[in-house]
Protein backbone atom coordinates (compact mmCIF):
# COMPACT_ATOMS: atom_id res chain seq x y z
CA UNK A 1 0.00 0.00 0.00
CA UNK A 2 1.71 3.25 -0.72
CA UNK A 3 2.33 5.98 1.81
CA UNK A 4 -0.58 8.24 2.55
CA UNK A 5 2.13 10.86 2.56
CA UNK A 6 3.39 10.93 -0.61
CA UNK A 7 3.07 14.36 -2.89
CA UNK A 8 2.04 14.93 -6.69
CA UNK A 9 0.68 18.14 -8.22
CA UNK A 10 -2.92 18.03 -9.93
CA UNK A 11 -2.09 20.50 -12.66
CA UNK A 12 -4.64 19.00 -15.76
CA UNK A 13 -2.23 19.66 -18.80
CA UNK A 14 0.86 19.09 -17.60
CA UNK A 15 2.71 17.39 -14.94
CA UNK A 16 6.27 17.35 -13.66
CA UNK A 17 6.26 14.89 -11.21
CA UNK A 18 6.21 10.61 -12.24
CA UNK A 19 2.53 9.69 -11.94
CA UNK A 20 1.74 6.06 -10.85
CA UNK A 21 1.25 3.32 -14.11
CA UNK A 22 -1.77 2.34 -14.83
CA UNK A 23 -1.70 -0.74 -13.72
CA UNK A 24 -0.50 0.26 -10.06
CA UNK A 25 -3.35 2.81 -9.55
CA UNK A 26 -5.60 -0.16 -11.14
CA UNK A 27 -4.36 -2.00 -7.99
CA UNK A 28 -4.81 0.73 -5.68
CA UNK A 29 -8.57 1.25 -6.45
CA UNK A 30 -8.84 -2.83 -6.34
CA UNK A 31 -6.82 -2.93 -3.25
CA UNK A 32 -9.07 -0.79 -1.06
CA UNK A 33 -12.44 -1.43 -3.19
CA UNK A 34 -12.45 -5.16 -2.73
CA UNK A 35 -11.86 -5.19 1.29
CA UNK A 36 -14.27 -1.95 1.72
CA UNK A 37 -17.07 -4.20 -0.29
CA UNK A 38 -16.76 -7.16 2.04
CA UNK A 39 -17.16 -4.39 4.94
CA UNK A 40 -20.11 -3.18 3.06
CA UNK A 41 -21.54 -6.77 2.52
CA UNK A 42 -20.78 -7.61 6.33
CA UNK A 43 -23.10 -5.28 8.43
CA UNK A 44 -26.08 -6.64 7.01
CA UNK A 45 -25.13 -9.93 8.44
CA UNK A 46 -26.40 -8.75 11.64
CA UNK A 47 -29.81 -8.15 10.64
CA UNK A 48 -30.22 -11.73 8.76
CA UNK A 49 -28.60 -13.32 12.32
CA UNK A 50 -30.92 -11.43 14.48
CA UNK A 51 -34.09 -12.39 12.10
CA UNK A 52 -32.95 -15.82 11.55
CA UNK A 53 -32.58 -16.64 14.98
CA UNK A 54 -35.16 -14.27 16.54
CA UNK A 55 -37.64 -16.29 14.27
CA UNK A 56 -37.24 -19.08 16.24
CA UNK A 57 -39.22 -16.89 19.00
CA UNK A 58 -42.37 -16.93 16.64
CA UNK A 59 -43.84 -14.53 14.64
CA UNK A 60 -45.00 -11.32 16.46
CA UNK A 61 -40.94 -11.51 17.57
CA UNK A 62 -40.23 -11.73 13.95
CA UNK A 63 -42.19 -8.84 13.22
CA UNK A 64 -41.51 -6.43 15.77
CA UNK A 65 -37.99 -6.69 14.33
CA UNK A 66 -38.43 -5.91 11.24
CA UNK A 67 -40.06 -2.86 12.53
CA UNK A 68 -37.28 -2.23 15.40
CA UNK A 69 -34.57 -3.23 13.05
CA UNK A 70 -36.02 -0.32 10.19
CA UNK A 71 -36.02 2.24 12.92
CA UNK A 72 -32.45 1.48 13.67
CA UNK A 73 -30.93 1.80 10.59
CA UNK A 74 -32.79 4.89 9.48
CA UNK A 75 -31.23 6.09 13.02
CA UNK A 76 -28.04 5.06 12.33
CA UNK A 77 -27.39 5.73 8.54
CA UNK A 78 -28.10 9.29 9.15
CA UNK A 79 -25.34 9.69 10.76
CA UNK A 80 -23.26 7.91 7.93
CA UNK A 81 -21.61 11.17 7.43
CA UNK A 82 -19.49 10.79 10.24
CA UNK A 83 -17.82 8.42 7.86
CA UNK A 84 -17.54 10.06 4.97
CA UNK A 85 -16.24 13.81 6.45
CA UNK A 86 -13.64 11.63 8.43
CA UNK A 87 -12.37 9.83 5.67
CA UNK A 88 -12.36 13.57 3.21
CA UNK A 89 -10.67 15.72 6.00
CA UNK A 90 -8.03 12.73 7.21
CA UNK A 91 -6.78 11.56 3.63
CA UNK A 92 -6.43 15.25 2.56
CA UNK A 93 -3.81 15.49 5.57
CA UNK A 94 -1.77 12.46 5.22
CA UNK A 95 -1.69 13.24 1.70
CA UNK A 96 0.25 16.59 2.56
CA UNK A 97 2.27 14.94 4.94
CA UNK A 98 0.40 16.16 7.74
CA UNK A 99 0.16 12.87 10.11
CA UNK A 100 -0.45 14.50 13.08
CA UNK A 101 -2.94 16.63 11.66
CA UNK A 102 -4.76 13.59 10.16
CA UNK A 103 -4.81 11.53 13.27
CA UNK A 104 -6.61 14.85 14.96
CA UNK A 105 -9.20 14.85 12.46
CA UNK A 106 -9.59 10.98 13.14
CA UNK A 107 -9.57 11.50 17.20
CA UNK A 108 -11.94 14.72 16.76
CA UNK A 109 -14.77 12.75 14.84
CA UNK A 110 -14.57 9.51 17.04
CA UNK A 111 -15.51 12.27 20.04
CA UNK A 112 -18.42 13.74 17.56
CA UNK A 113 -19.35 10.57 17.27
CA UNK A 114 -19.62 9.16 20.83
CA UNK A 115 -20.98 12.25 21.82
CA UNK A 116 -23.93 12.31 18.77
CA UNK A 117 -24.05 8.66 19.83
CA UNK A 118 -24.81 8.53 23.70
CA UNK A 119 -27.85 11.47 22.93
CA UNK A 120 -29.24 9.06 20.14
CA UNK A 121 -28.86 6.30 22.89
CA UNK A 122 -31.16 8.22 25.04
CA UNK A 123 -33.34 9.44 22.62
CA UNK A 124 -33.82 6.19 21.10
CA UNK A 125 -34.55 4.09 25.12
CA UNK A 126 -36.97 6.85 25.68
CA UNK A 127 -38.94 7.43 22.47
CA UNK A 128 -39.19 3.95 21.54
CA UNK A 129 -43.01 3.49 22.41
CA UNK A 130 -44.11 6.52 20.58
CA UNK A 131 -42.00 5.87 17.27
CA UNK A 132 -43.58 2.34 17.73
CA UNK A 133 -46.84 3.52 17.51
CA UNK A 134 -45.98 6.20 14.81
CA UNK A 135 -45.16 2.94 12.77
CA UNK A 136 -48.70 1.81 13.66
CA UNK A 137 -47.71 -1.19 15.57
CA UNK A 138 -49.39 -2.65 18.50
CA UNK A 139 -50.11 -5.57 20.98
CA UNK A 140 -47.24 -8.07 21.33
CA UNK A 141 -45.77 -6.93 17.67
CA UNK A 142 -45.31 -3.42 19.75
CA UNK A 143 -43.98 -4.73 23.19
CA UNK A 144 -41.31 -6.82 20.93
CA UNK A 145 -40.02 -3.96 18.88
CA UNK A 146 -39.85 -1.58 22.04
CA UNK A 147 -37.77 -4.36 23.55
CA UNK A 148 -35.65 -4.82 20.83
CA UNK A 149 -34.82 -0.89 21.00
CA UNK A 150 -34.26 -0.24 23.90
CA UNK A 151 -32.15 -3.56 24.70
CA UNK A 152 -30.23 -2.13 21.43
CA UNK A 153 -29.52 1.57 22.43
CA UNK A 154 -26.68 1.28 24.18
CA UNK A 155 -24.67 0.17 20.90
CA UNK A 156 -25.41 3.62 19.67
CA UNK A 157 -22.51 5.64 20.86
CA UNK A 158 -20.13 1.96 19.29
CA UNK A 159 -22.08 1.99 16.34
CA UNK A 160 -21.67 5.38 15.28
CA UNK A 161 -17.94 5.30 16.75
CA UNK A 162 -17.29 2.42 13.93
CA UNK A 163 -18.53 5.24 11.14
CA UNK A 164 -15.85 7.88 12.41
CA UNK A 165 -13.26 5.35 13.04
CA UNK A 166 -13.87 3.43 9.64
CA UNK A 167 -13.85 6.78 7.97
CA UNK A 168 -10.48 7.52 9.71
CA UNK A 169 -8.33 4.02 8.38
CA UNK A 170 -10.01 4.96 5.18
CA UNK A 171 -7.95 7.89 4.95
CA UNK A 172 -4.84 6.45 5.81
CA UNK A 173 -5.70 4.01 3.14
CA UNK A 174 -6.74 1.02 4.84
CA UNK A 175 -10.35 -0.49 4.29
CA UNK A 176 -8.61 -4.20 5.25
CA UNK A 177 -9.10 -3.65 8.77
CA UNK A 178 -12.72 -2.04 8.73
CA UNK A 179 -13.41 -5.70 6.55
CA UNK A 180 -11.78 -8.09 9.24
CA UNK A 181 -13.34 -5.98 12.47
CA UNK A 182 -16.63 -5.96 10.49
CA UNK A 183 -16.45 -10.07 9.91
CA UNK A 184 -15.19 -10.56 13.18
CA UNK A 185 -17.87 -8.52 14.82
CA UNK A 186 -20.98 -10.50 12.79
CA UNK A 187 -19.38 -13.92 14.23
CA UNK A 188 -19.49 -12.62 17.47
CA UNK A 189 -23.35 -11.74 17.13
CA UNK A 190 -23.89 -14.82 16.34
CA UNK A 191 -22.92 -16.28 19.47
CA UNK A 192 -23.41 -13.52 21.91
CA UNK A 193 -27.36 -14.09 20.09
CA UNK A 194 -27.17 -17.82 20.69
CA UNK A 195 -26.27 -17.43 24.51
CA UNK A 196 -28.74 -14.01 24.98
CA UNK A 197 -31.68 -15.69 23.33
CA UNK A 198 -31.50 -19.19 24.13
CA UNK A 199 -29.29 -19.58 26.89
CA UNK A 200 -30.14 -16.48 29.06
CA UNK A 201 -33.18 -16.58 27.92
CA UNK A 202 -33.64 -12.75 27.53
CA UNK A 203 -36.17 -13.23 24.42
CA UNK A 204 -35.94 -10.58 21.83
CA UNK A 205 -34.26 -8.13 23.59
CA UNK A 206 -31.34 -10.35 23.95
CA UNK A 207 -30.94 -9.81 20.50
CA UNK A 208 -30.89 -6.21 20.41
CA UNK A 209 -28.18 -6.26 23.32
CA UNK A 210 -26.27 -9.12 21.45
CA UNK A 211 -26.02 -6.56 18.51
CA UNK A 212 -25.17 -4.18 20.70
CA UNK A 213 -22.05 -5.28 22.50
CA UNK A 214 -21.17 -6.76 19.33
CA UNK A 215 -20.80 -3.39 17.75
CA UNK A 216 -19.42 -1.61 20.79
CA UNK A 217 -16.34 -4.24 20.76
CA UNK A 218 -16.05 -3.55 17.10
CA UNK A 219 -15.82 0.22 17.94
CA UNK A 220 -13.08 -0.87 20.09
CA UNK A 221 -11.39 -2.85 18.15
CA UNK A 222 -11.66 0.08 15.20
CA UNK A 223 -9.73 2.28 17.48
CA UNK A 224 -6.90 0.04 18.89
CA UNK A 225 -4.75 1.31 15.77
CA UNK A 226 -6.08 4.63 15.60
CA UNK A 227 -5.10 5.54 19.12
CA UNK A 228 -1.89 3.67 19.33
CA UNK A 229 -0.93 5.73 16.34
CA UNK A 230 -2.34 8.95 17.92
CA UNK A 231 0.01 8.42 20.77
CA UNK A 232 2.98 7.55 19.31
CA UNK A 233 2.46 10.79 16.84
CA UNK A 234 1.59 12.92 20.48
CA UNK A 235 -1.96 13.40 19.39
CA UNK A 236 -3.74 14.62 22.21
CA UNK A 237 -6.58 11.92 22.91
CA UNK A 238 -8.75 14.39 25.06
CA UNK A 239 -12.00 16.21 23.15
CA UNK A 240 -11.27 19.49 22.04
CA UNK A 241 -14.29 21.73 21.32
CA UNK A 242 -12.58 23.36 18.16
CA UNK A 243 -12.17 20.01 16.53
CA UNK A 244 -15.68 19.07 17.47
CA UNK A 245 -16.88 22.61 15.57
CA UNK A 246 -14.95 21.40 13.09
CA UNK A 247 -16.19 17.78 12.52
CA UNK A 248 -19.47 19.20 12.94
CA UNK A 249 -19.56 21.85 10.23
CA UNK A 250 -17.34 18.98 8.05
CA UNK A 251 -20.37 16.84 8.40
CA UNK A 252 -23.76 18.78 8.87
CA UNK A 253 -24.02 19.15 4.85
CA UNK A 254 -23.35 16.00 4.18
CA UNK A 255 -26.07 14.92 6.47
CA UNK A 256 -28.38 17.13 5.20
CA UNK A 257 -27.58 15.40 1.42
CA UNK A 258 -28.18 11.91 3.54
CA UNK A 259 -31.73 13.18 4.47
CA UNK A 260 -32.60 14.35 0.98
CA UNK A 261 -31.65 11.08 -0.14
CA UNK A 262 -33.67 9.23 2.37
CA UNK A 263 -36.61 11.23 0.89
CA UNK A 264 -36.20 10.54 -2.40
CA UNK A 265 -36.24 7.03 -1.48
CA UNK A 266 -39.49 7.38 0.68
CA UNK A 267 -41.26 9.28 -2.01
CA UNK A 268 -40.84 6.05 -4.25
CA UNK A 269 -41.85 3.61 -1.48
CA UNK A 270 -45.08 5.63 -1.03
CA UNK A 271 -45.42 5.66 -4.92
CA UNK A 272 -45.65 1.96 -5.17
CA UNK A 273 -47.69 1.91 -2.49
CA UNK A 274 -50.53 3.60 -3.98
CA UNK A 275 -50.21 1.29 -7.21
CA UNK A 276 -51.52 -1.58 -5.24
CA UNK A 277 -50.21 -4.79 -3.03
CA UNK A 278 -48.70 -6.49 -6.37
CA UNK A 279 -46.50 -3.58 -7.47
CA UNK A 280 -45.13 -2.44 -4.10
CA UNK A 281 -44.11 -6.40 -3.47
CA UNK A 282 -43.05 -6.58 -6.75
CA UNK A 283 -40.70 -2.92 -6.25
CA UNK A 284 -39.15 -4.61 -2.85
CA UNK A 285 -38.05 -7.15 -5.41
CA UNK A 286 -36.40 -4.78 -7.72
CA UNK A 287 -35.47 -2.17 -4.86
CA UNK A 288 -33.46 -5.28 -3.06
CA UNK A 289 -31.60 -5.92 -5.95
CA UNK A 290 -30.61 -2.24 -6.43
CA UNK A 291 -29.88 -2.22 -3.22
CA UNK A 292 -27.11 -5.79 -3.32
CA UNK A 293 -25.53 -4.25 -6.12
CA UNK A 294 -25.22 -1.13 -4.83
CA UNK A 295 -22.11 -2.12 -2.66
CA UNK A 296 -20.24 -2.82 -5.71
CA UNK A 297 -20.25 0.87 -6.59
CA UNK A 298 -20.42 2.03 -3.08
CA UNK A 299 -17.29 0.14 -2.48
CA UNK A 300 -15.52 1.74 -5.43
CA UNK A 301 -16.83 5.05 -4.48
CA UNK A 302 -15.47 4.75 -1.35
CA UNK A 303 -12.20 3.77 -2.70
CA UNK A 304 -12.17 7.06 -5.00
CA UNK A 305 -13.05 8.82 -1.97
CA UNK A 306 -9.73 7.93 0.01
CA UNK A 307 -7.47 8.39 -3.37
CA UNK A 308 -9.11 11.45 -4.53
CA UNK A 309 -8.49 13.13 -0.63
CA UNK A 310 -4.59 11.85 -0.75
CA UNK A 311 -3.87 13.13 -4.04
CA UNK A 312 -5.23 16.23 -3.17
CA UNK A 313 -3.40 16.57 0.11
CA UNK A 314 0.01 15.46 -2.23
CA UNK A 315 -1.20 18.06 -4.38
CA UNK A 316 -1.32 20.73 -1.35
CA UNK A 317 2.02 19.20 -0.44
CA UNK A 318 3.79 19.76 -3.72
CA UNK A 319 2.31 23.89 -4.14
CA UNK A 320 3.94 24.91 -0.53
CA UNK A 321 7.11 22.72 -1.09
CA UNK A 322 8.65 25.30 -3.01
CA UNK A 323 8.12 28.14 -0.50
CA UNK A 324 9.30 25.81 2.72
CA UNK A 325 12.16 23.87 3.10
CA UNK A 326 12.00 20.56 5.04
CA UNK A 327 14.45 20.18 8.05
CA UNK A 328 17.20 17.96 7.89
CA UNK A 329 15.83 15.88 10.73
CA UNK A 330 12.36 15.68 9.21
CA UNK A 331 10.41 12.83 10.96
CA UNK A 332 10.89 9.16 8.46
CA UNK A 333 7.02 9.37 9.19
CA UNK A 334 5.91 12.78 7.07
CA UNK A 335 8.32 12.32 3.81
CA UNK A 336 8.15 15.02 1.20
CA UNK A 337 7.89 12.27 -1.55
CA UNK A 338 6.46 12.99 -4.63
CA UNK A 339 4.85 10.91 -7.68
CA UNK A 340 1.62 9.76 -6.43
CA UNK A 341 -1.40 9.69 -8.95
CA UNK A 342 -2.73 12.90 -9.89
CA UNK A 343 -6.05 13.99 -8.97
CA UNK A 344 -7.11 13.65 -12.64
CA UNK A 345 -6.01 10.58 -12.97
CA UNK A 346 -7.81 9.19 -9.97
CA UNK A 347 -11.00 10.87 -11.28
CA UNK A 348 -10.74 9.15 -14.95
CA UNK A 349 -9.74 5.70 -13.43
CA UNK A 350 -12.48 5.31 -11.19
CA UNK A 351 -15.29 6.68 -13.04
CA UNK A 352 -14.08 4.61 -15.89
CA UNK A 353 -14.30 1.53 -13.21
CA UNK A 354 -17.86 2.52 -11.73
CA UNK A 355 -19.02 2.50 -15.46
CA UNK A 356 -17.63 -0.67 -16.49
CA UNK A 357 -18.68 -2.27 -12.81
CA UNK A 358 -22.53 -0.86 -13.38
CA UNK A 359 -21.95 -2.32 -16.60
CA UNK A 360 -21.39 -5.62 -15.88
CA UNK A 361 -23.80 -5.85 -12.77
CA UNK A 362 -26.85 -4.56 -15.60
CA UNK A 363 -25.69 -7.20 -18.25
CA UNK A 364 -25.72 -9.54 -15.51
CA UNK A 365 -29.07 -8.59 -13.85
CA UNK A 366 -30.80 -8.57 -17.51
CA UNK A 367 -29.40 -12.40 -18.13
CA UNK A 368 -30.75 -13.32 -14.91
CA UNK A 369 -34.03 -11.58 -15.16
CA UNK A 370 -36.22 -14.69 -15.75
CA UNK A 371 -35.28 -16.18 -12.57
CA UNK A 372 -34.00 -13.66 -10.29
CA UNK A 373 -37.57 -12.40 -9.01
CA UNK A 374 -38.29 -15.88 -8.14
CA UNK A 375 -35.40 -15.87 -5.37
CA UNK A 376 -37.74 -13.67 -3.66
CA UNK A 377 -41.67 -14.97 -4.34
CA UNK A 378 -43.18 -17.95 -6.02
CA UNK A 379 -46.34 -15.12 -6.60
CA UNK A 380 -46.99 -15.12 -10.36
CA UNK A 381 -48.39 -11.84 -10.86
CA UNK A 382 -45.65 -10.32 -8.51
CA UNK A 383 -42.77 -12.19 -10.41
CA UNK A 384 -44.51 -10.40 -13.49
CA UNK A 385 -44.61 -7.38 -12.31
CA UNK A 386 -40.82 -7.13 -11.06
CA UNK A 387 -39.69 -8.47 -14.36
CA UNK A 388 -39.81 -5.10 -16.90
CA UNK A 389 -39.18 -2.46 -13.72
CA UNK A 390 -35.66 -4.79 -13.34
CA UNK A 391 -34.88 -4.67 -16.98
CA UNK A 392 -35.17 -0.79 -16.37
CA UNK A 393 -33.15 -0.84 -13.63
CA UNK A 394 -30.50 -3.14 -14.98
CA UNK A 395 -30.51 -0.68 -18.06
CA UNK A 396 -29.33 2.33 -15.86
CA UNK A 397 -26.58 0.65 -13.61
CA UNK A 398 -23.78 2.03 -15.97
CA UNK A 399 -25.36 5.90 -14.90
CA UNK A 400 -25.54 4.63 -11.43
CA UNK A 401 -21.86 3.77 -11.01
CA UNK A 402 -21.38 7.30 -12.92
CA UNK A 403 -23.13 8.68 -9.74
CA UNK A 404 -22.04 6.52 -7.24
CA UNK A 405 -18.30 7.46 -8.67
CA UNK A 406 -18.83 11.26 -9.05
CA UNK A 407 -20.20 11.38 -5.32
CA UNK A 408 -17.17 9.64 -3.79
CA UNK A 409 -14.68 11.92 -5.53
CA UNK A 410 -16.51 14.73 -4.26
CA UNK A 411 -16.71 13.53 -0.53
CA UNK A 412 -13.32 12.91 -0.82
CA UNK A 413 -12.53 16.40 -1.97
CA UNK A 414 -14.76 17.84 1.20
CA UNK A 415 -16.87 19.10 -1.09
CA UNK A 416 -20.07 18.37 1.29
CA UNK A 417 -21.99 22.24 1.07
CA UNK A 418 -22.02 21.28 -3.11
CA UNK A 419 -23.33 18.09 -2.63
CA UNK A 420 -26.09 18.74 0.37
CA UNK A 421 -27.52 21.86 -2.59
CA UNK A 422 -26.83 19.67 -5.31
CA UNK A 423 -28.60 16.65 -3.73
CA UNK A 424 -31.80 18.54 -2.83
CA UNK A 425 -31.84 20.33 -6.41
CA UNK A 426 -32.37 16.76 -7.69
CA UNK A 427 -35.63 16.09 -5.75
CA UNK A 428 -37.18 19.12 -7.79
CA UNK A 429 -37.60 17.17 -10.80
CA UNK A 430 -38.09 13.97 -9.59
CA UNK A 431 -40.61 14.30 -6.45
CA UNK A 432 -43.38 15.50 -8.91
CA UNK A 433 -42.72 12.33 -10.82
CA UNK A 434 -43.33 10.28 -8.33
CA UNK A 435 -46.36 11.78 -7.20
CA UNK A 436 -48.19 11.76 -10.77
CA UNK A 437 -47.07 8.26 -11.21
CA UNK A 438 -48.89 7.16 -7.74
CA UNK A 439 -52.03 8.93 -9.10
CA UNK A 440 -51.89 6.37 -12.41
CA UNK A 441 -50.10 8.53 -14.70
CA UNK A 442 -49.29 8.20 -17.65
CA UNK A 443 -49.77 4.42 -17.60
CA UNK A 444 -52.43 3.80 -14.35
CA UNK A 445 -51.49 1.44 -11.77
CA UNK A 446 -49.86 -2.13 -11.62
CA UNK A 447 -47.13 -3.34 -13.59
CA UNK A 448 -47.44 -0.60 -15.98
CA UNK A 449 -47.30 2.19 -13.40
CA UNK A 450 -44.11 0.58 -11.42
CA UNK A 451 -42.60 0.66 -14.88
CA UNK A 452 -42.93 4.38 -15.11
CA UNK A 453 -41.94 4.49 -11.11
CA UNK A 454 -38.72 3.00 -12.04
CA UNK A 455 -38.08 5.05 -15.06
CA UNK A 456 -38.87 8.25 -12.93
CA UNK A 457 -36.01 6.91 -10.10
CA UNK A 458 -33.51 4.79 -12.00
CA UNK A 459 -33.19 7.84 -15.07
CA UNK A 460 -34.48 11.07 -14.22
CA UNK A 461 -33.52 11.09 -10.24
CA UNK A 462 -30.22 9.07 -10.93
CA UNK A 463 -29.58 11.02 -14.27
CA UNK A 464 -30.16 14.20 -12.21
CA UNK A 465 -27.95 13.39 -9.71
CA UNK A 466 -25.17 12.23 -12.66
CA UNK A 467 -25.82 15.88 -14.47
CA UNK A 468 -25.33 17.65 -11.24
CA UNK A 469 -22.22 16.22 -9.78
CA UNK A 470 -20.78 15.56 -13.07
CA UNK A 471 -20.91 19.10 -14.04
CA UNK A 472 -19.31 19.73 -10.71
CA UNK A 473 -16.26 17.16 -11.06
CA UNK A 474 -15.40 18.92 -14.60
CA UNK A 475 -14.81 22.21 -12.83
CA UNK A 476 -12.13 23.24 -10.87
CA UNK A 477 -14.03 24.53 -7.52
CA UNK A 478 -14.39 21.24 -5.67
CA UNK A 479 -9.88 20.79 -5.86
CA UNK A 480 -9.35 23.60 -3.49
Amino acid sequence: MPSPSRRATDAPSSDPAPQAAPDSLNRQILSLAVPALGALVAEPLFVLIDSAMVGHLGADNLAGLSLASSLLTTVVGLFVFLAYATTATTARRFGAGDRTGGLQAGIDGVWLATLLGVVAAVLLAVGAPWAVDVMGADGAVANAAIAYLRASAPGLPGMLVVYAATGTLRGLLDTRTPFVVATAGAAVNVALNATLLYVVGMGIAGSGLGTAIAQTAMAVALLWPIVKAARDAGVALSPRAAGLRASLGTGTPLLVRTVSLRAAILATVWSATALGPTALAAHQVVNALWNFTAFALDALAIAAQALVGTALGQADAARSAPAATAPSDQAPSEPAHTGGPTVDAVLRRCLAWGVAAGAVIGVVLALANAWLPRLFTSEAAVIAAARPSLLVAAAAMPLAGAVFLFDGVLMGAGDGRYLAGAQMATLVPYLPLAVVVAHGWPAGGGTAGLVWLWVAFAWVFMGARALVTGLRARSDAWRH
